[in-house]
């Protein structure tokens, strides 16, 4: 469906601004006084209202809330496994926000490349190996990924967030790749 600001953004219907219900209306339009423009996840989930509005619940939980986790260590997580699990949406939306919030222009880019490789800490890499663990083999995880983590200062609530947020991601990776979500061409300069 092509939108007022362009090309196709989802193979499902894209609701108009005006059709929408109120408060994920205002919602957006907060977003987009905010950033400048919306991101097109905001306009593809809008098509099923109540999912929108625990979507965005969750990721607020997760993403917003105060903890031993930087923000930055947060959207590490998010563009890591993203990348394994093939969501040009999410690598390019949350990369754009990694760069911004690490103040680092090069970060999001070494992540989603190789975060082995990136010019991240011992901790953040042994973060990202257990989200990484999470996203593709969470049968695995024990006592032994605990206790790894918390050698390098994760607490348990630390572990429940790195795993929650890449169960969380892939969740959304699989519905960003199934709606063949386009990302904003706004996203790629950001923070460069």
């Amino acid at each position: 469906m092509n939108t007022a600001n362009g090309p196709q953004i989802s193979r499902f219907p894209v609701p108009k601004l005006e059709d929408m219900p109120d408060d994920i209306r205002e919602r957006i339009l907060a977003v987009e006084e905010k950033s400048g423009f919306i991101p097109n996840v905001f306009l593809m989930l809008a098509h099923r209202p109540d999912e929108f509005r625990a979507f965005f619940e969750y990721h607020d939980a997760l993403m917003e809330k105060p903890g031993n986790l930087t923000k930055a260590e947060r959207e590490m997580i998010v563009v890591a496994t993203s990348s394994i699990n093939q969501c040009q949406y999410c690598v390019i939306a949350h990369g754009a926000i990694l760069r911004v919030r690490a103040k680092n222009p090069l970060i999001a880019d070494q992540i989603a490349t190789n975060y082995r490789k990136a010019e991240i800490t011992e901790r953040q890499r042994v973060m990202i190996d257990f989200a990484m663990r999470v996203s593709r083999q969470a049968e695995l995880v024990g006592e032994d990924d605990f206790n790894l983590l918390k050698n390098h200062g994760f607490e348990e609530e630390d572990i429940w967030d790195i795993a929650a947020i890449s169960a969380f991601f892939g969740m959304s990776n699989r519905l960003a790749n199934v709606t063949n979500m386009v990302p904003n061409p706004e996203f790629y300069s950001i923070g460069r």
